[in-house]
């Protein structure tokens, strides 16, 4: 166990030049993302109330039943996180393995299980709502994690292993996760679409991500597009979320203004999810004897959801203004101030000793 931990060590220290470039700080637009989205939320609903037209002329533009702003806007959230894969990192599975299998077991079998039996338990009789809830239990994040896991100060060397590694099982597991945890449940979707989701959603940026990174290195260079690009993008990408909230708001303003009970209903399965996984990730890697670096990273890989994909499927599976879509969107609502929450909580543990110290030099 010790010598593993000393192997990752080594490596963090060789490859320290290489993943300060990956590393960032929270900007303080990020850090209040709840608080946009709240706003976004609510600017959605007023418009519905004060301009009725604009849901249906937003709706209108389609194309085979796919809305073009909305379909734009998805592709814009997603094409950014794809630019994180770095396959040439998977090749240091071999070095700590450990760490990765966990958080994958996390990732693909506790927390979709756990996402599936709350929605069960609390959801009957909301279909689409299950729905949503088992979309984003069963989509490992590949974004967000990157920023969680150079504030809580861990180990990145394995966040980008383990960020890569979720980009693309995800495009093999995330449809028959999803058709099976429905299946179990007898609710019928669309498992055509949902498969085509995946691909159009997650394919489709993720060859244009490895393209584009490709040629612009080639071009500019690594440091301008980790320094320039990468970081304009991902502004568009937040940009584009937010708006697709806004739309996705202002088509179904009313049967919220109606209904507001099934935001607060579809929010208990999935809070209650956060703390049933976190408590589970924090459980095994101090069952494993894990050390801090590499225990913090597992713990938020393990416990964060990729509510882009979740989002994107639901528009896909219900339209965009079905309450699967809406439901998806309180998983984005909850899960920035409760990673936020899980990066101060890490360091508060690692100050009690809850981690395993050898081999660990004391930070600052």
């Amino acid at each position: 166990m010790v010598e593993q931990n000393t192997e990752l060590e080594n490596i963090d220290i060789e490859n320290k030049p290489k993943l300060e470039q990956s590393e960032k700080k929270i900007s303080f637009f990020e850090k209040f993302l709840a608080l946009w989205v709240l706003l976004c939320m609510a600017a959605g609903i007023l418009l519905s109330k004060y301009i009725p037209n604009i849901g249906e002329t937003i709706n209108s533009w389609q194309i085979s039943g796919i809305s073009i702003p909305i379909g734009i806007c998805l592709f814009l959230m997603m094409y950014p996180a794809m630019l994180n894969l770095k396959a040439s990192e998977l090749k240091k599975l071999k070095d700590n393995p450990k760490p990765i299998i966990l958080t994958l077991f996390s990732n693909w079998i506790v927390a979709p299980i756990v996402g599936a039996v709350l929605a069960r338990i609390f959801l009957q009789g909301y279909e689409q709502l299950v729905v949503a809830v088992i979309l984003l239990s069963s989509s490992p994040c590949t974004a967000m994690v990157l920023v969680w896991g150079s504030m809580a100060e861990g180990n990145q060397e394995q966040n980008v292993v383990n960020t890569s590694l979720n980009t693309i099982t995800i495009m093999v597991l995330y449809a028959p996760i999803v058709s099976l945890l429905t299946g179990i449940q007898d609710i019928d979707i669309d498992r055509l679409l949902l498969f085509i989701s995946v691909l159009v959603f997650i394919g489709v940026p993720l060859i244009l991500g490895i393209l584009s990174k490709k040629w612009l290195i080639s071009k500019k260079g690594e440091v301008w597009f980790n320094d320039k690009y990468r970081p304009a993008v991902g502004k568009i990408s937040i940009v584009a979320l937010l708006t697709t909230l806004i739309v996705l708001f202002s088509l179904n303003g009313n049967v919220i203004l109606q209904n507001p009970d099934q935001l607060l209903l579809v929010s208990i399965p999935i809070l209650l999810g956060f703390v049933i996984v976190v408590g589970f990730n924090l459980l095994i890697t101090k069952i494993f004897k894990m050390r801090y670096k590499e225990g913090i990273i597992t713990v938020i890989i393990g416990s964060s959801s990729h509510f882009e994909i979740a989002i994107a499927t639901a528009v896909a599976m219900y339209g965009v203004g079905s309450i699967a879509a809406l439901g998806t969107t309180m998983g984005l609502f909850w899960e920035v101030p409760i990673m936020l929450g899980l990066v101060y909580l890490g360091k508060y543990l690692r100050k009690r000793g809850f981690w395993e110290s050898k081999s660990e030099p004391e930070s600052k």
